[in-house]
């Protein structure tokens, strides 16, 4: 490894080193500075990869414009979750160096699976920011929630391993090497060996982004995670995953069953997600179960990938994740001594914390795809990919399923503004600098994606060409 190979690497380096500071410094000395010094180094990588437009290749990792990309997105959103955590968690108790450190961990790993060029790293990147979300999602101890969640995930996500790992393993007996350009080499039919393992890959990565059926874990994590949590791992954890299914792509591609598992893992998705989030009462579970709908229009993106569905699916993910990040940051201020996150918490909201009412109503306005919004932007480029691509009957199915998603995400927004503020001490507390930025950040991102999307659309048509 050469030191420009290091340059291009720091921005990782940085995360994984201060994983390592930030462990070391609250084992010296705990207390709230760890946050800062977390949030600080997130920004040194994020402002490292944006400054170093350098390329470099090295064995299991290759540093693109398509790691970049998806570095500095993956840094961005981490660092609004450190910027939500820093409050939440001295109010609901979630003390220590734990937290930070393992933010900065599970960061690493997702830079590793949006870097990877063999199968191994891609595999030890997926399951580095897997494990680190075990942690997270059960890092409240008294929570009895929190503890079933994180068992859980914990038990699907080892079941989700082992399925990822038997097919990598297969793809390598069947060509002999992990390298994904050797991988890629079209052989007409596949061996056995490959389609079997492209498809239990496929069930793997399917669980990763919560698609059907490989998303009941979906809901009860979500619900009984942090809401910060949730926040990082509905939007971070989905991008990383869908860079490492681009990734795959290329050599799954080589096989005609990948169209067709995609395809029913679309419907199902969509379908599934946004019929089951009508009936609940729980923002958290339904924004649980409209992500699975959610993942369901990336996917139906990776339907017709050829004809312009990476592109749609890569600007859908950035969209998506800037609205979820201010959706689960609302929720996050109205939780302290516990999770509040029930629709009747959320009465009233707009006349009594502007702010972030505001942040939850563009964020459902995104997710149900209303214009001025960046999930307008990103309903239109999916479906468009979709019928461009000849896949007519699954787009109408994704715009009817989008319909019926428009009743419970405006149902949020009538809590918000329609609704009477039942008794006095409903009253928010005054926001920190910190809060404020959580939320102004992404839903300003959120309104400028639908107002002047060209210039992200024009970067993610270049790095798709050049992945």
């Amino acid at each position: 490894m050469t030191a420009a190979d290091i340059y291009a690497l720091m921005p990782i380096i940085i995360l994984a080193g201060g994983s390592v500071i930030c462990l070391l410094a609250g084992a010296i000395r705990p207390g709230g500075y760890l946050y800062c010094l977390a949030g600080s180094l997130v920004m040194l990588s994020l402002l490292w990869s944006l400054a170093s437009p350098c390329t470099a290749v090295m064995p299991g990792l290759s540093i693109t414009a398509f790691s970049r990309f998806f570095i500095v997105f993956l840094n961005s959103a981490g660092l609004i979750a450190l910027l939500l955590a820093s409050g939440y968690n001295k109010r609901n108790g979630i003390t220590g160096e734990e937290y930070p450190a393992t933010i900065l961990f599970a960061l690493t790993g997702m830079g590793v699976a949006s870097a990877a060029n063999n199968l191994l790293m891609l595999f030890l990147g997926l399951e580095a920011f897997t494990f680190a979300f075990y942690i997270l999602v059960a890092i409240k101890r008294d929570s009895v929630m929190g503890g079933e969640a994180g068992l859980k995930y914990l038990l699907n996500g080892t079941l989700s391993a082992a399925i990822l790992a038997m097919g990598m393993a297969l793809l390598y007996t069947a060509r002999g090497t992990i390298r994904l350009a050797e991988l890629a080499v079209c052989t007409t039919p596949p061996e056995p060996l490959f389609m079997a393992g492209a498809g239990l890959i496929l069930l793997g990565m399917a669980f990763k982004l919560s698609l059907v059926p490989a998303h009941l874990w979906t809901p009860d994590v979500y619900q009984g995670a942090p809401a910060p949590v949730s926040a990082l791992l509905s939007t971070a954890s989905k991008g990383a995953s869908l860079a490492a299914l681009l990734l795959l792509l290329p050599l799954l591609a080589n096989w005609r069953g990948t169209h067709d598992i995609i395809w029913c893992l679309a419907l199902f998705s969509m379908l599934t997600g946004n019929l089951a989030a009508l009936r609940q009462t729980n923002i958290k579970r339904m924004l649980a179960w409209s992500s699975i709908g959610q993942m369901g229009y990336v996917a139906l993106a990776l339907v017709v990938a050829p004809t312009g569905g990476v592109s749609a699916a890569l600007f859908y993910v950035a969209g998506y994740s800037a609205a979820g990040l201010a959706a689960f940051g609302a929720v996050a201020l109205l939780s302290a001594d516990g999770e509040c996150d029930t629709l009747d918490a959320c009465r009233g909201l707009g006349e009594r914390s502007p702010l972030a009412g505001a942040a939850l109503a563009v964020a459902m306005f995104s997710l149900a795809g209303i214009p001025p919004t960046a999930g307008f932007i990103g309903k239109f480029g999916v479906f468009r990919a979709a019928l461009h691509g000849g896949e007519t009957v699954l787009a109408l199915i994704g715009i009817l399923s989008a319909l019926i998603a428009v009743f419970f995400y405006l149902r949020v927004v009538v809590m918000l503004y329609m609704k009477s503020v039942e008794a006095p001490e409903n009253t928010i507390r005054k926001l920190t600098i910190y809060e404020i930025i959580a939320l102004a950040a992404p839903t300003s991102a959120t309104i400028l994606l639908g107002v002047y999307p060209q210039p992200l659309l024009d970067l993610i048509s270049r790095i798709s060409i050049a992945q």
